[in-house]
């Protein structure tokens, strides 16, 4: 699984909280998920592109 998030972002968008590892860990599932998700409906749609329409 590759790294589709900034982890760096992710905790200054959180400030002053603590973020756990297990945390951004499943942020990354839920964002690969959320892509495949994506590419599905695209190519259903005979399209190479993904658009906001597909997330």
């Amino acid at each position: 699984m590759a790294d589709l998030i900034v982890k760096s972002k992710v905790k200054e968008y959180v400030g002053n909280m603590n973020v756990g590892a297990d945390f951004l860990d499943e942020l990354n599932k839920v964002v690969e998920a959320a892509i495949d998700r994506a590419k599905v409906r695209a190519a259903e749609n005979g399209r190479s592109t993904l658009k906001g329409r597909d997330a």
